[in-house]
This record gives structure tokens, sequence and C-alpha cells, in this order.
């Protein structure tokens, strides 16, 4: 068979993958499994494959082993300290070993890239301007069983994000992850000024994440379009926030503790849309200026009752899961 380059590559896998998946409805997701392959918008994401995996402990291991866009699997073994980013090259699996390999100090980009996963790390103290995890210009990412955390004894600019996807990336799965004591969590779309690059991509699924203890972006979404169900979300000031018409999805969450669930009319020159369905909302507000009408995926999943979410994200979020 030939050789088919990353992109086009990444493209004809999640073709085929979406043919399978809309055969039939996906069962509810639960702690009870976790998947082997990424529902939402990244359906179809395989990284490395089958490729033989490599182990590395060290700094300067794992930057030579996820270089470049050949199909590799990369093994994290232990905990690496770092400052700024490590750029993970397209067609990379990144695991950790156990439950508590990952690093800490700095982060991972996915720039310019294409089919990338990212498992079971921990990813701590990313002092800015670095995140834990920047994707850029890149598509067909799943963020999936990662633990994500700070602290919030400095100032709110200390840490940067946890996870940020902008500049027109696209098809991006977030599930099964905690996020933890943090200030400013997970930003999708970087700028009000950024209308033009991002405007038809930004199209990312959060599924069966916990964020503890995070003051907002829960996501902050601009310009695209999110998928946000059966998340718990304990401990926030603003969780789901819609802005530049971005169209947002929001079902079947849990809030607790949290004083704004969902906002469409903050920070941005032009507020976004949301729809919500099927929440428990335990007491939050909600400022919904704009009602979307994005009401249905264009993938296949079903999406767990309310009432059994903060029983199976507790249970299955995080490290040391899959």
């Amino acid at each position: 068979m030939p050789t088919i380059s990353g992109r086009r590559r990444a493209a004809a896998l999640f073709a085929s993958a979406a043919a399978v998946v809309a055969l039939g409805a996906i069962p509810p997701q639960s702690a009870a499994a976790a998947e082997t392959t990424p529902i939402g918008y990244a359906a179809g994401t395989t990284g490395g494959g089958s490729a033989s995996p490599v182990t590395v402990s060290t700094l300067s291991a794992f930057t030579s082993a996820v270089a470049g866009t050949g199909a590799k699997v990369v093994r994290v073994s232990g905990v690496i300290s770092l400052s700024g980013q490590v750029d993970i090259g397209s067609n990379t699996t990144v695991l950790g070993v156990g439950s508590s390999s990952g690093l800490t100090g700095g982060g991972l980009r996915v720039k310019d890239s294409t089919n990338v996963i990212v498992r079971n790390l921990n990813l701590s103290k990313a002092v800015a301007p670095a995140d834990s995890i920047t994707v850029q210009k890149s598509t067909r990412v799943w963020v999936d069983h990662n633990a994500f955390s700070s602290d919030r004894d400095h100032g709110k600019d200390y840490y940067d994000g946890l996870l940020d996807i902008t500049h027109a990336s696209d098809y991006v799965t977030v599930s099964w992850n905690t996020f933890k004591d943090h200030y400013k969590g997970s930003l999708v779309g970087h700028s009000d000024s950024n209308t033009s690059e991002d405007t038809g991509h930004l199209r990312v699924t959060y599924h069966h994440n916990l964020f503890s203890n995070v003051n907002s972006r829960i996501p902050s979404l601009r310009f695209g379009t999110g998928h946000f169900y059966d998340n718990y979300v304990t401990g926030a000031d603003t969780a789901v926030h819609s802005r530049m018409n971005a169209q947002m999805l929001v079902e079947n969450n849990v809030f607790r503790d949290t004083k704004v669930a969902v906002t469409t009319s903050r920070d941005s020159s032009t507020d976004g849309y949301a729809v919500l369905r099927g929440n428990d909302l335990g007491g939050a507000a909600t400022e919904i200026s704009r009602t979307g009408t994005f009401t249905s995926p264009p993938y296949s999943y079903t999406a767990e009752s309310a009432s059994s979410v903060v029983a199976s994200v507790t249970a299955g979020a995080g490290t040391g899961k899959i």
C-alpha cells in the first residue's frame, strides 16, 4: 500500500471510523470500561497506532522520541521536569506508565500536527507562558484520562492554561480527565480578533471530565462549536463560557458549588450561543443571552443521565484508569 501523508492519512482513518460509528448508537460511557478510541469530534484519531512503544524517562529522550511525523508510541516513565513546552509531532501517542508518570513545570505543545493522542499523564504546575497542553493549528487530537493541576497559591497569571486549543485547531476530544486547583482551565480560541482564522474551526467535545476548584474557562469557547456533556464541575466561579458567536451544546452535566454554570455574555465584544438540556445545575445561575441552534452533534454518542455522572466521573476520570 502506498504511503499517505500525515494529514491525508488521518482524514482517511477518520472517514473510515465515522462510517463504522454511524452504523449504530454508542452505549453510554461509564467508569467500567475506558474507550479504546475517541468519542466525539476526534473520532478516528489513532495516534501512533500499533507502532512499537518506546519508553523514556528523561527530557532529552522524550523530546527526541515525540519529534517527527512517523507513527510512534512514546511511554513516559516517572515524572519529567521541564520549563516551557515540548513539541509533539503528527501520528503520535504519548502514554504515562502507571498512575503517577508525567510532566511538571512545563507541558506539551501540539502545533501544526495531526493525529495525536495524549493519555494517562500527570501534568502539573506549568508556569506561564506555557500551558500544560497547547493545541495550535492542529487537527484530530484526543486528550484522555490525564490529571491536570497546579495550585491557587499564586496569582491567576502565574500559571497559564491547563489545556488551551487555539489557532483554528479542529476535531478535538477531551475525555475522562481531571482538572484541579487552577484559575484558567481550558481556553478554546485565544482572541476576539482572530475571526478569520478560527471561524469554521475549533470543533471540540468535552465529556466525562472532572473540574474541581477551577475558577473559570470550563471551557471558554470563541467562534467554534462545542459539545460539553456528562462532565462534573465543582467549585467554579464561571464554568462554561460561549462567546464570539460560538455554539455550545451543554448536556447532562452536574454543577456543584458553582456561581455561574453557563454564560454567553461576558468579556467579549460579541456574545455566544448555548443550548442547555438535562443538566443538574445544583443552584448555579445561568446567563443565556442567545439560545443556539447546535442541538445534534455530527457523530454517534449516548449521554448518560446527569443522575449517574458524579459516580461515573469520580470513579473513572484521571490517570491509572486505562
